[in-house]
């Protein structure tokens, strides 16, 4: 009876196992890199992945070494060989040892961590292809950048590009060209976040938050809102499209004609909303 009893408590926890492997599969769009976080889209992100790979692969030796060692010891030491259990005050060349190593290995993962930190944070000063400087996105030179201002507001990210241009739900960025991101809010918090792009990015009302990245080929590179920012949270999507810096320049061009011309119809109307309105 107990047998059983145990058969069942083992298949129960079989099932609830594969059921949990099934949930996290099934949230695959939300891993953002299953153990790194994701690479190929920026410099600054590959750093970060670059960084995250080597304390990753620190972290699994000193595991291995440990679980390694612990079996030895429960091999060598069981019961059956030794029967009575030696009383031993301790090793003391064993206790420095592993101070010292634990030591040297916080200080390289710390070194190693704050070497790295300038290049993530800093944009890159590499001059802009020729072609986005034949096509007018940047002059030409070594640390010219293109600014795009993101705002977040529940629940849809609003991009300001330069001269004038805005779009909401996607940025449209040059290929060849770093860009910096000044990050806003106008309401509560949120949190810009392309995890191919670089690392998450708080949107605080009455701060600005500054952040980079540098495409070198066209794509998709899509995120989201990683901020809980209130009921429709789930839905602020955030998607950034790469396009050859030609094709940006006539994009911007015709958002600015689109919004010249919506604004012309919105001061046409006025009056007449006005009048309807007063009568």
């Amino acid at each position: 009876m107990r047998a059983e009893s145990v058969r069942r408590g083992g298949r129960r926890a079989v099932v609830l196992v594969a059921a949990l492997v099934l949930v996290l599969l099934a949230a695959g769009p939300a891993e953002a890199g299953t153990l790194l976080p994701e690479r190929g889209g920026s410099p600054n992100a590959d750093r970060i992945a670059s960084l995250y790979t080597v304390v990753l692969v620190l972290a699994g030796l000193v595991f291995a070494g440990v679980t390694c060692a612990l079996a030895f010891a429960l091999w060598r030491y069981r019961e059956r060989r030794n029967p009575v259990a030696a009383q031993i005050h301790g090793n003391t060349r064993l206790e420095i040892a592993w101070t010292l190593a634990a030591t040297a290995l916080i200080v390289f993962i710390a070194a190693f961590s704050l070497s790295k930190l300038g290049a993530i944070e800093n944009a890159d000063t590499a001059a802009a292809s020729p072609a986005a400087v034949a096509a007018g996105v940047v002059a030409p030179g070594d640390g010219q950048a293109l600014h795009i201002e993101v705002v977040g507001r529940q629940y849809v990210w609003m991009y300001r590009y330069p001269g004038g241009a805005y779009s909401y739900g996607e940025m449209v960025a040059p290929t060849g060209v770093t860009v910096k991101l000044d990050i806003v809010s106008v309401d509560v918090a949120h949190s810009w976040w392309i995890p191919k792009l670089g690392g998450k990015f708080d949107a605080i009302p009455g701060y600005v938050s500054h952040t980079w990245f540098r495409i070198s080929r066209p794509g998709l590179y899509r995120g989201q809102c990683a901020e809980l920012c209130g009921r429709n949270h789930a839905n602020m999507l955030a998607q950034v499209r790469a396009v050859a810096p030609e094709e940006y320049a006539a994009w911007t061009r015709r958002q600015k004609r689109l919004i010249a011309e919506a604004e012309a119809a919105r001061n046409r109307d006025a009056p007449s909303f006005a009048s309807h309105g007063a009568g």
